[in-house]
């Protein structure tokens, strides 16, 4: 009974916070204007706010006229010297915690700037907004009465003398969770916060699994991992067996398409999915629909956001555009300025909007994430949209991949060679290749106008990586856990010659 209460004063306050959300997507652009202004007030004093006058800027266009994009390079110099110590440099408040990226877009490690305020109105407003979206969607929910479960990374000290941390954002935001969301957590924080993966989830298992979870959340390719140890451990068929009251898992990420099937049969149950978009620079989308496939802009989180056509764009030299001016389906680069001192900042990451009435969109795949060697301008949602399509044709499952280029060489053309870890492989592989690379084309027309009889492109070759690959990987180069992802395409072969090493 205690409980039931408890799950109902939550439904109620977060209901509430819907009619704030129903707000932003009714004046959209007055609402980025007034977060602008904010953002602009907050930082005018600081050594940014300084430099490029803050205090005299009164419009979106003077802003974008007057301070330069930049991307992490650009910025690493002033961001270590915060990290050493110094205050009022991009952000007024001092910045304690550094969100490290996983580093998909390059080798290097970045150490993004988080802020109080960037933590308290973006992340956790973030996290209380998908519940309250989700209490909309399903007024009947029951997920207060249960644990969640969260899936994080780690945090480590990054200077002693001034008590400052770097570290997984999800670890960030576990580290700052009030108590009261603590009491309702699983596992406790010590366990949440372990640095050694392996060990973390053989502790997550034996401790969670014996908790009412109602909700988990996490990135799908680790959840896995867990969700399969939990199986081994307890002997039990299905999730839903372990955990009767399971109801919804909130991910984000990765492409979840190829996952879905995947946890549909391991859970043994339909549950609820929602997706969000949670990043190191911070919190940006939430599924706000029945339907999968599109998120909601979050409009009202201390973040101001420009956008660059892709067919414009030229790195730090583009062209940003406004949300106003943004078109349906057609691909941008996200530009983002933000309440922890990121200013005009290039993400790395691509989406294409859905709809404008509100402002909801689908992510693409990432600036750097492509394959366009031959002119094919092959992006991560034409791959992601053909495997999901072609093993639902064949009846497998993909656990992980990447692609690469194979060069050209003086009489033979060029070729897509892809690293497939299968979940369950396909009866006939070549079927399996052959259905892909045809799938690619009725997608992309760059990609079939290349392989027209073979002249640039031959048909995709397809190996076939051994059972744990990825996970290898992912281990020789410590990025195990947490938010650290597969690269899925590169426009040179440095990951997946690294990965074909360790294949035998």
């Amino acid at each position: 009974m205690k409980l039931d209460l408890v799950n109902s004063f939550l439904s109620w306050r977060m209901k509430k916070r819907f009619h704030q959300i129903e707000l932003f997507k009714k004046y959209p652009f007055e609402v980025q204007a007034e977060v602008l202004q904010s953002l602009l007030g907050a930082a005018a004093d600081t050594e940014w706010g300084k430099r490029y006058d803050f205090k005299s800027i009164s419009s979106e266009e003077e802003f974008s006229e007057r301070i330069p994009l930049s991307q992490y390079e650009d910025m690493e110099d002033e961001i270590q010297r915060v990290r050493n110590g110094a205050d009022d440099v991009f952000w007024p408040s001092e910045i304690r915690w550094f969100a490290k990226s996983s580093g998909t877009t390059n080798s290097k490690s970045k150490f993004l700037p988080v802020s109080s305020e960037h933590i308290e109105d973006c992340h956790f407003k973030g996290g209380k907004d998908l519940l309250s979206i989700y209490c909309n969607l399903y007024p009947e929910t029951k997920i207060f009465s249960g644990m969640n479960l969260r899936l994080g990374g780690s945090t480590f000290v990054d200077n002693e003398a001034i008590n400052s941390y770097y570290g997984d954002v999800s670890a960030i935001i576990i580290e700052n969770l009030p108590f009261w969301v603590e009491m309702r957590s699983t596992p406790n924080n010590k366990i949440s916060l372990m640095s050694e993966w392996e060990a973390k989830i053989e502790a997550i298992s034996n401790t969670s699994m014996r908790e009412d979870v109602a909700s988990i959340a996490g990135v799908p390719s680790w959840m896995m991992v867990l969700l399969q140890r939990i199986l081994e451990i307890s002997g039990k068929k299905y999730i839903i067996d372990v955990w009767p009251n399971l109801e919804l898992y909130m991910h984000g990420g990765v492409n979840f398409d190829p996952y879905r099937p995947q946890f549909e049969e391991l859970i043994g149950k339909e549950i609820n999915y929602l997706e969000t978009y949670n990043a190191s620079e911070g919190f940006f989308g939430i599924q706000d629909t029945h339907e999968p496939g599109e998120m909601l802009l979050m409009l009202d989180y201390g973040i101001y956001y420009e956008f660059i056509p892709m067919d414009q764009y030229q790195g730090t030299d583009s062209k940003t555009i406004s949300l106003s001016e943004v078109e349906l389906n057609k691909s941008y680069a996200v530009v983002i300025s933000t309440n922890a001192g990121l200013w005009r900042y290039l993400i790395g990451d691509t989406i294409r909007f859905t709809s404008k009435n509100p402002y909801r969109f689908h992510i693409t795949g990432r600036t750097k994430h492509f394959i366009n060697v031959f002119g094919e301008e092959l992006i991560v949602e034409n791959a992601e949209t053909a495997l999901t399509e072609v093993c639902h044709q064949c009846n497998c499952r993909v656990h992980e991949y990447t692609a690469a280029p194979i060069y050209m060489k003086k009489n033979e053309s060029g070729a897509h060679q892809w690293l497939i870890e299968f979940e369950k492989r396909p009866d006939d592989l070549e079927e399996f290749a052959r259905l892909l690379d045809q799938k690619l084309c009725t997608l992309n027309s760059d990609y079939e106008a290349k392989r027209y009889k073979g002249m640039a492109l031959r048909p995709l070759e397809i190996i076939e990586a051994r059972k744990g690959l990825f996970f290898d990987w992912l281990r020789s180069k410590g990025k195990m856990g947490g938010q650290n992802k597969v690269p899925r395409l590169s426009n040179d072969r440095g990951h997946i010659d690294e990965l074909l090493a360790l294949q035998s």
